[in-house]
């Protein structure tokens, strides 16, 4: 089988495995403890967070531990928007736009539904590409934060986020960016040194670690409420004990992605321009969606009008391939994608979309063409049932 959903989770790297093996074992201690293995652990998760956020442009004291993206993102814009209502009761206006994970959508409609909070939701061009004119004309004086995606999670476009950071910054608003899908990819350091977000989330499983795994890197000036109350641990802003052995996986996984970043994603992007080439080559009826040459170097996706995307992926496994119709966290529901549907995509043929993925590891020489092949053969053979058994496999456009 060949597994082409990394989007959704990859694999423990093998040298992440063995740097947290001891926190798993020997150097079990808890870190709040203040006694000789209490102190190992707390070594152990000092320098994990000074590793994080080195990977990120923030401070160490920035970085908050989380059980992965979905928490990071549910600290980020609760947590900001609500502590800055401590401050001033009248900032009562989120920005984000449609095409957002569901971590930030939901809490976004759950401060709006509990908090009164105003949710401003940007459109996107049908490229998934946010207009920092957009942000400039929505900011407002109640305005708390502005929350976006690097990277989108089914698409793959990537954000200007300087530009959208400026237009933000000169309003004094503050910023988070979901990094979930583009840390390892692209270069993280820029977002905290020199666009200056506020506040950063990424996921330890997109990137070699374990699942629930994850972190938050936000600046101490902003004010932040916790979602979990307790011990005070991670500087009172996520009580718990924390997972040390998560945290030291998180924290060699990314710096062993930034250290093969650079032979990395050239590899990978030159494969995934000629699987993408060959794709639109070889099936008529394949869009690309997003955007063409901004974005991530290991996703391509695609629409296939008249087709279903869930019988296309059927006919993939068959054959040996394994991928996903866009976001995991969506999996199962009969709803369009409301990433596609914000791009303007038509309800029925964003319900053909399938999304591929790929690992860091280089794939055989010619395996974009065999894949492109392989891609081909099977919405010829969802096209061909269709034609047998009319309605069992096709969506109306």
């Amino acid at each position: 089988m060949l597994y082409l959903d990394h989007a959704a989770t990859s694999p423990v790297r093998p040298e992440v495995l063995e740097a947290m093996r001891p926190y798993l074992t020997d150097v079990f201690g808890n870190p709040s403890s203040h006694h000789t293995a209490g102190e190992a652990a707390s070594h152990a998760l000092e320098d994990a967070r000074a590793r994080v956020a080195a990977a990120l442009g923030m401070r160490a004291g920035d970085v908050i531990f989380t059980s992965g993206g979905t928490e990071a993102n549910n600290l980020a814009v609760k947590g900001i928007v609500l502590g800055a209502q401590q401050t001033s009761p009248s900032r009562r206006h989120l920005i984000t736009t449609p095409i957002e994970h569901e971590s930030v959508l939901e809490s976004a409609s759950y401060l709006q539904r509990l908090h009164g909070v105003e949710v401003t939701k940007l459109p996107v061009d049908a490229q998934g590409v946010i207009n920092p004119e957009t942000v400039a004309a929505a900011l407002r004086d109640d305005t708390a934060l502005v929350s976006f995606a690097h990277a989108n999670n089914e698409i793959g476009t990537v954000q200007d986020v300087a530009a959208l950071a400026a237009v933000a910054r000169e309003r004094r608003v503050p910023v988070h960016v979901d990094a979930v899908q583009s840390a390892g990819w692209l270069d993280l350091r820029p977002l905290g040194r020199d666009a200056r977000v506020d506040a950063i989330s990424i996921a330890g499983h997109k990137l070699g670690a374990p699942k629930g795994t994850g972190a938050l890197a936000v600046r101490s000036r902003v004010p932040l409420e916790p979602l979990l109350h307790g011990g005070g641990q991670e500087r009172g802003r996520r009580s718990g004990t924390e997972n040390v052995a998560g945290a030291v996986a998180l924290a060699t996984a990314i710096a062993l992605a930034e250290t093969e970043r650079e032979r990395t994603v050239e590899q990978v992007a030159e494969a995934t321009s000629r699987f993408i080439a060959g794709v639109l080559a070889s099936v008529p009826q394949a869009r690309l969606t997003g955007h063409p040459t901004r974005r991530l170097p290991a996703t391509a996706g695609f629409t296939f009008a008249g087709t279903s995307g869930e019988a296309v992926l059927l006919e993939l496994e068959r054959r040996g391939v394994i991928t996903s119709s866009g976001s995991a966290c969506a999996a199962g529901s009969d709803e369009p994608s409301h990433v596609l549907v914000a791009c303007g995509v038509e309800d029925a043929v964003a319900q053909t979309a399938v999304r591929f993925t790929f690992d860091r590891a280089p794939l055989p020489a010619d395996a974009p063409e065999r894949l492109a092949g392989l891609l081909a053969e099977a919405v010829a053979a969802v096209a061909e049932s269709t034609l047998r058994e009319p309605g069992d496999h096709r969506i109306s456009p």
